[in-house]
C-alpha cells in the first residue's frame, strides 16, 4: 500500500531502523536516531542496489515519487543499451 503524507510526517524513530515502503522499490527508512531518509531499491545482474533520494522533510513524498520515477526511466534506458534484462 502506498504511503501517505500523514504517515510519513508521524512516522516514529524505534529501536531499530524500520522502512516504510511506498512500493516499486521506493521505501522511507525512518532511523533510530529520528532521521527519515527516503531511499530506493533496485536491481543490476542480480544484485540488490539502494540509491538515496534525500532525506524528508527537504524531500517531500511528491518529489521523491518523482525522483523515483525519474530513476526507474534511466535505469530502464541503461538496462537496453547495454543489453542487460529488463
Amino acid at each position: 500500500m502506498a504511503l501517505t503524507d500523514t504517515a510519513v510526517r508521524t512516522a516514529k524513530a524505534r529501536d531499530k531502523a524500520v522502512k516504510l515502503t511506498d512500493g516499486a522499490g521506493m521505501y522511507l527508512l525512518v532511523q533510530p536516531a529520528g532521521a527519515r531518509l527516503w531511499r530506493f531499491d533496485y536491481r543490476v545482474q542480480g544484485k540488490r542496489k539502494t540509491l538515496a533520494l534525500g532525506a524528508y522533510p527537504a524531500v517531500s513524498l511528491a518529489a521523491a515519487r518523482n525522483r523515483q520515477a525519474g530513476c526507474s526511466q534511466y535505469l530502464r534506458g541503461h538496462r537496453a543499451r547495454m543489453g542487460l534484462e529488463a
